[in-house]
């Protein structure tokens, strides 16, 4: 797992509330860079207008300077149809919130939560996301 660009933040993005994009459900995390640690949240189970009505809720609640969305690659990193599903998302979140939004490359997150043993594979997946993301940061 690797990110997509290297992540420019403006001074005071403190925050993070992280999704891994699904057809039928999305994972999410909260973190912060004080910690550089994150933690899993409910997945949402909701599709289209739902899910951005749940997102809404959590944005509200959690108050993030930024959100954080994983984008699904290929092994060997080409695109497929759930690679533009995720970037189309990024691009929805950030016209309806008007947040800044970083893209995570998210290769095997599934495949690491589950052979951590979670119990919500989508939760943990944004989880591992969100810690890429912070670990990132200068």
């Amino acid at each position: 797992m690797s990110l997509l660009a290297v992540p420019q933040l403006a001074v005071g993005l403190q925050t993070f509330l992280a999704f891994d994009f699904g057809l039928k459900r999305t994972g999410v995390a909260t973190g912060n860079i004080l910690t550089r640690t994150a933690t899993p949240q409910a997945t949402i189970a909701a599709q289209g207008d739902a899910r951005f009505k749940l997102i809404e809720q959590r944005i509200k609640e959690w108050q993030p300077d930024a959100l954080v969305v994983g984008i699904p690659f290929h092994p060997d990193g080409a695109s497929h149809d759930n690679t533009v599903r995720a970037q189309k998302f990024t691009r929805q979140l950030r016209g309806r919130f008007g947040l800044q939004v970083f893209e995570v490359d998210e290769r095997y997150s599934t495949t690491e939560a589950l052979a951590g043993g979670a119990k919500d594979a989508d939760a943990a997946s944004a989880c591992i996301i969100l810690q890429q993301f912070l670990r990132s940061l200068p």
